[in-house]
C-alpha cells in the first residue's frame, strides 16, 4: 500500500457523502424519533420492522456490492446513491402507509449499501495510504458526526421556525408540517453532494487503474475467506454495531423516562452528534502513533463499562446530570469502536485491490442488526413500559460489548504483538 498522495478534498468530498446518504433513514428518526412514530403514525415495533425490511435487502447489497466496488469507481457508485437515495425522501415527506414506508426502507437498503457502503470504505482506505489508516478512518467517522450535528441542527432549526405554537403543544398536523419541511430541505441537499461527489471526488487515472480489478470472480470472496481478519472482524463490527443501534433510543429516552419535551429530546439526540467527531478524530490520531488494534479494544471496555450504568438503573429521572455524562461515555465507547474496526484491515492483512469484497463480507455478518434489532428493540420497549424496557436493552449492550471486548483483544495479540 503507498502513501497517501490523495488530496484532502476527496476526504472532505467522503466525508460530506458519507453522513449526508444516511441522513433521512436513519439519522432523522434518531433525532426525531419521537415525532416519527407521531407523524407516520408508528409504534417502536413497527419502525423496528421498517429497518428489519431495509437490512434484508442490505444484507444481499453488502456482498454483491463488495464485489461491484472492486470493479468501478467509488465517486461515480457513490454520486448515484446520494440522488437515489434524495428521491426516496421526497415520497417519505408524503408520509405514506406503513406499507409502503417498508418499500421506502427497502429501497433504501438497496441505494445506500449496494452503491455506497464498500465504496467509501474503499475511497478511505485510499486516501489513508499506509501509514494514516487510524486518521483517514477516524477522520471519515468524526468527520461524518460533524456533518451530522450541521445538517441535525439545520434540521431543528427547520423544525422549530415551522412550528409556531409551543413546541410541547404543538398539534399532531402541525410536526407533520415542520417535519415534512426538514425531509425536503435536506433531500435537495442530498442531491447537491451526490453532483460535487460526482464531478470533483477524483483521483489520477494510475492510481484508479491500480485499485480497480478488470473482472469480478467467485474467487475474491473465497480469496478473503481464508484471512482470519476478516472472521474476527464479523464479529467485531456486530457487536460494535449493536452498541451504534442502542444510540438511537437516548432521544425517546430523554423524552419518556427523563420528562423532557419533543424539541428537547431531538436536542439530547443532536448534542451526542458533537461527540462523534471529536471522539473520531482523537482516537484515529491516537491510533497511528500508537497501536491501533489495542484502541479497538479499549473502545469495546469503555462501552461494556457504561453499559452497566444503564443496565443497572442507576441512572434516574432524579439526576440529569448522571443521564448526560452517562450516554456521553456509552457514546465514546461505541463511536470509538465504529471509527476503528475497518480501519484495522490494513493489520489484518487485507489486499487493498479486494477491499471493497472483504467490506462486502465482513458485512454480511457485521451488519445483520439491520434486520433483528430493530423489531427486538421495540419489542422490549413496547412490552416493558417504562425503564424497564430500556434497562432490558442495555443488558443486551453489556452481553455484546464483551464479547467484543474478547474478539478484539484476540485480533490485537494476533496481529500487533505476534508480527
Amino acid at each position: 500500500m503507498k502513501q497517501n498522495t490523495t488530496p484532502w478534498s476527496y476526504l472532505l468530498l467522503l466525508i460530506l457523502a458519507g453522513e449526508s446518504v444516511f441522513m433521512i433513514p436513519f439519522v432523522l428518526p434518531r433525532i426525531f424519533r419521537p415525532t416519527v412514530l407521531e407523524a407516520f403514525q408508528l409504534d417502536n415495533t413497527q419502525l423496528g420492522f421498517c429497518y428489519s425490511v431495509y437490512g434484508i435487502v442490505a444484507l444481499f447489497s453488502y456482498l454483491l456490492g463488495g464485489a461491484f466496488s472492486d470493479k468501478f469507481a467509488p465517486r461515480k457508485l457513490m454520486a448515484i446513491s446520494l440522488i437515489m437515495t434524495a428521491l426516496g425522501g421526497l415520497v417519505y415527506a408524503t408520509f405514506p402507509s406503513y406499507t409502503m414506508l417498508k418499500i421506502i426502507y427497502g429501497y433504501w437498503g438497496f441505494t445506500t449499501i449496494f452503491l455506497f457502503w464498500s465504496p467509501m470504505m474503499k475511497a478511505a482506505r485510499i486516501w489513508g495510504g499506509k501509514n494514516s489508516q487510524g486518521k483517514a478512518f477516524g477522520l471519515l467517522d468524526g468527520g461524518r458526526g460533524l456533518v451530522g450535528v450541521s445538517l441535525g441542527t439545520v434540521g431543528l432549526f427547520v423544525f422549530s421556525l415551522f412550528i409556531t405554537s409551543d413546541v410541547s403543544g404543538a398539534s399532531p398536523d402541525e410536526s407533520r408540517a415542520a417535519f415534512r419541511q426538514v425531509v425536503l430541505i435536506l433531500s435537495g441537499v442530498i442531491v447537491i453532494v451526490g453532483l460535487l461527489v460526482w464531478f470533483f471526488m477524483k483521483i489520477d487515472e494510475k492510481t484508479e487503474k491500480e485499485i480497480n480489478i478488470d473482472k469480478i470472480k467467485i474467487s475474491q470472496v473465497k480469496e478473503v475467506l481464508r484471512l482470519p481478519s476478516v472472521w474476527m472482524l464479523m464479529f467485531i463490527v456486530l457487536c460494535a454495531y449493536i452498541g451504534y443501534k442502542i444510540t438511537d433510543i437516548f432521544s425517546l429516552y430523554a423524552k419518556e423516562i427523563m420528562m423532557y419535551d419533543q424539541l428537547e429530546a431531538a436536542k439530547v439526540g443532536t448534542s451526542l452528534l458533537f461527540i462523534r467527531p471529536l471522539v473520531g478524530v482523537v482516537i484515529g490520531l491516537l491510533a497511528d502513533r500508537s497501536q491501533i488494534t489495542f484502541w479497538l479494544f479499549v473502545s469495546f471496555v469503555i462501552s461494556f463499562i457504561s453499559a452497566l450504568l444503564f443496565a443497572t438503573g442507576f441512572v434516574t429521572s432524579s439526576e440529569p446530570i448522571l443521564f448526560f455524562i452517562s450516554i456521553s461515555v456509552v457514546s465514546t465507547g461505541v463511536y470509538a469502536a465504529r471509527s476503528l474496526y475497518f480501519a484495522v484491515m490494513h493489520k489484518g492483512q487485507i489486499p487493498l485491490i479486494l477491499t471493497g469484497t472483504a467490506v462486502g463480507v465482513i458485512s454480511i455478518v457485521g451488519y445483520t442488526p439491520d434486520i433483528f434489532f430493530g423489531p427486538i428493540m421495540g419489542y422490549l420497549l413496547d412490552n416493558s413500559p417504562g425503564i424497564t424496557g430500556y434497562q432490558n436493552l442495555f443488558w443486551l449492550l453489556v452481553v455484546f460489548s464483551f464479547v467484543g471486548t474478547v474478539v478484539s483483544w484476540y485480533y490485537y495479540r494476533l496481529y500487533e504483538t505476534k508480527k
